[in-house]
């Protein structure tokens, strides 16, 4: 690890000798707890948090795929490694599904053979944590340049920063209720914050218009999308998040553009975001058209379920879409959509 502290490791076997075998295996690299149970590995993940657990498979009282799911709920983060005499591959693949486990360790395994899994194990764990870091210092590496690029968009159209701004807000109250990983989710928000970017590169005469928009006008404004990646493109920190704006204007139904995907082929973060984009682009005042109630641009969206936007995402908008009206109310009560 990098501050040369050693991983935290809790063992879990009903069987003393078992449970002892794996303690003599790791204590040398690793500062390793033991717990004889679920039940007791319970206990102790009340108060303590482990880069690693490793259980065995069957137990009393619990086996170890459902303790290693109760420890999932808990530590979501932690790496998980399964020791099994069985080879079904039913309940192998009920262990990962399931319980989301890093891999099992088939009995009867050698000591290297343990000591290597669970070195490629605490690996991942670090790749991991250094993504997410990766992920959560992008805002603060890049606040400079950001702020620069969206002083520029709000000098030249503040309609759309402030509609960014609302987009990323409806983004990140999606992605709340979600199952989805916190470096995922900052990789999700950066790119609803940035998502029109491009706007930047297409001409005022046609931001502005108050008249409806030629065929031309409206393909000049598609464009946006790729000049949103021109801008990040070279930034490759950004890959994640440049890879989402690509796609936020895909239909799930694959008559979007600019690229024409379809389905799950389009990236969940692009997914999440077109509705939210399209929700507030429809409760927008323009000088052109009054903006719809909440009530009229939520039937609006749903008209849509399953051709422009993906079904399950758009029941998760609909749980979340009152609420977060409410809050961003209250944050911002003299801003008008």
């Amino acid at each position: 690890m990098a501050d040369d502290k050693r991983y935290k490791i809790l063992i879990v076997d009903d069987e003393p000798d078992n449970l002892q075998l794996l303690f003599r295996t790791l204590r040398r690299d690793y500062d390793v707890t033991k717990a004889n149970g679920p039940l007791e590995a319970l206990e102790i993940l009340k108060d303590n948090s482990f880069q690693c657990i490793l259980s065995d498979h069957k137990m009393p009282d619990m086996d170890g795929v459902e303790f290693l799911k109760r420890s999932e709920n808990m530590y979501p983060d932690t790496i998980r490694l399964l020791v099994t005499a069985y080879s079904d591959v039913d309940i192998l693949m009920n262990a990962i599904n399931y319980a989301k486990i890093y891999r099992y360790i088939k009995k009867p395994y050698s000591p290297e053979e343990l000591l290597h899994t669970v070195q490629l194990a605490l690996e991942y764990y670090q790749l991991k944590e250094d993504n997410k870091k990766l992920i959560f210092d992008l805002k603060d590496l890049f606040s400079g340049t950001i702020n620069a690029i969206m002083d520029a968009l709000d000098s030249k159209d503040s309609y759309t920063l402030g509609r960014s701004r609302r987009v990323a807000f409806y983004t990140t109250k999606m992605i709340e209720v979600m199952d989805i990983s916190k470096t995922e989710r900052a990789v999700i928000e950066l790119a609803a914050l940035l998502h029109d970017i491009g706007m930047i590169g297409v001409q005022e005469e046609i931001l502005h218009k108050v008249e409806k928009l030629t065929d031309a006008e409206r393909a000049e404004i598609k464009k946006h999308v790729f000049y949103s990646v021109k801008i990040l493109e070279d930034i490759k920190q950004l890959e994640r998040v440049t890879e989402i704006i690509k796609y936020h204007h895909e239909y799930y139904n694959g008559e979007g553009y600019p690229y024409g995907k379809k389905g799950e082929d389009i990236p969940l973060g692009a997914r999440i975001i077109a509705i939210a984009d399209a929700y507030d682009a429809l409760v927008s005042f323009r000088p052109y058209r009054e903006g719809l109630s909440p009530e009229d641009a939520l039937d609006r969206i749903r008209q849509k379920r399953g051709t422009q936007f993906d079904p399950k995402i758009l029941d998760i908008f609909e749980s979340v879409v009152d609420e977060a009206n409410k809050e961003w109310d209250n944050l911002n009560p003299y801003v008008e959509h």
